[in-house]
């Protein structure tokens, strides 16, 4: 068989080798398409095997001879380029104007996060008029919702959202919800009583689903461990804390060795001694003596310690202050405070300015 061959390089190709057998080609002889694979005693400059496809495509054209490298490194990083790109999560984050400043520093932390807008208008009425724009530009992709129900109108407008996004052919939802505002309000003691903790969570429990299964849904320090098993199957709930962040500031100060957890009463001490079991502890309750309430240490010493108080959420504050009187009665050296969730309405966290006398430094996430 006479053969003539030429070689050619093209940039990020391979090498081509053409064949001619002139002998088939005047023939009438009508050739199927045929592709097939085979490994050649031919090596690279490094000692390496080459493979080699080749592929008849019709009668009259050439048969193709390509190479494509099997050498360890090469294949090695090929591996690598294709986990690298499926390793990377593009993430379209959405976010509220109460969330908005938050949104920006998270998506200054990645590349992978791009930032959406919503439009939040209202008719003449007060209602929401709201719209997503870009909506078809985020099919396919990672969405997440930055939310903050921080009123029962926020939470109306933005769970319209939160029902909306998830039907837009999306890969995966994530709700980030950092206050689950009506967790103190979890179980019924009277005939009567309205657990809302119950009735947020069934309303989370029915988002829509996406294309990828059930909404992630994020929280950070839900008031009762048991209102983890408010939400139903239709949603996967995913419990994250502040206490972390509080550890690794407390081993930052210069007097870290010299410091104690106090916990206000038995629930903020079931939440969170496990987490800051290195810490000396102070456990304190409630008692009632007539129609007043004040705050007893039941175990631990306070004398000489910086003493930290240590809770989920504070609402107007008057638990911490009468912590810190009976503390500083024990010879508390110093007192700060952390919360997870500051609610202070109407104003309440002006009792904890310098200028009203109160012995507190209060450090609220």
């Amino acid at each position: 068989m006479e053969a003539h061959a030429f070689f050619s390089h093209k940039p990020h190709c391979s090498l081509f080798t053409k064949l001619r057998n002139p002998h088939l080609v005047n023939q009438n002889i009508k050739l199927q398409p045929v592709r097939c694979h085979s490994q050649i005693k031919s090596f690279d400059n490094n000692n390496q095997p080459r493979r080699w496809s080749f592929e008849f495509l019709r009668q009259t054209e050439p048969l193709h001879v390509i190479q494509t490298s099997n050498s360890p490194v090469s294949m090695a990083a090929t591996s690598a380029s294709e986990s690298a790109s499926k390793a990377v999560k593009k993430v379209c984050l959405f976010f509220c104007p109460e969330t908005k400043a938050l949104a920006e520093r998270i998506a200054a932390q990645s590349d992978a996060i791009e930032l959406r807008s919503i439009n939040w208008r209202t008719f003449e009425d007060g209602f929401p008029n709201l719209f997503i724009p870009n909506a078809h530009g985020i099919r396919g992709h990672h969405v997440a919702f930055l939310a903050a129900f921080s009123s029962p109108g926020k939470i109306f407008e933005q769970l319209s959202v939160i029902y909306a996004l998830p039907k837009l052919f999306i890969s995966s939802f994530t709700l980030v919800l950092p206050f689950f505002p009506t967790g103190t309000s979890e179980r019924m003691e009277d005939e009567g009583d309205v657990a809302t903790a119950f009735t947020l969570a069934r309303i989370l429990s029915n988002i829509p689903t996406s294309r990828g299964g059930p909404t992630s849904l994020v929280t950070f320090d839900i008031h009762a461990l048991q209102e983890r098993f408010y939400f139903g199957d239709n949603i996967l709930p995913f419990f994250e804390s502040g206490i972390p962040l509080l550890k690794n500031r407390l081993q930052q100060l210069p007097d870290s060795d010299n410091i104690s957890i106090a916990f206000p009463d038995d629930g903020a001490w079931k939440r969170f001694h496990k987490q800051l079991q290195h810490f000396p502890m102070i456990v304190c309750n409630k008692v009632r003596e007539g129609d007043q309430r004040f705050v007893r240490i039941r175990e631990g010493d306070p004398r000489g310690r910086h003493v930290v108080i240590v809770d989920d959420l504070v609402q107007s504050g008057g638990t911490l202050i009468e912590c810190q009187k009976v503390l500083a009665a024990h010879g508390a050296a110093k007192i700060s405070a952390y919360v997870t969730h500051g609610i202070f309405p109407n104003r309440s966290w002006q009792r904890f300015e310098p200028d009203n006398g109160a012995w507190l430094t209060a450090a609220i996430a």
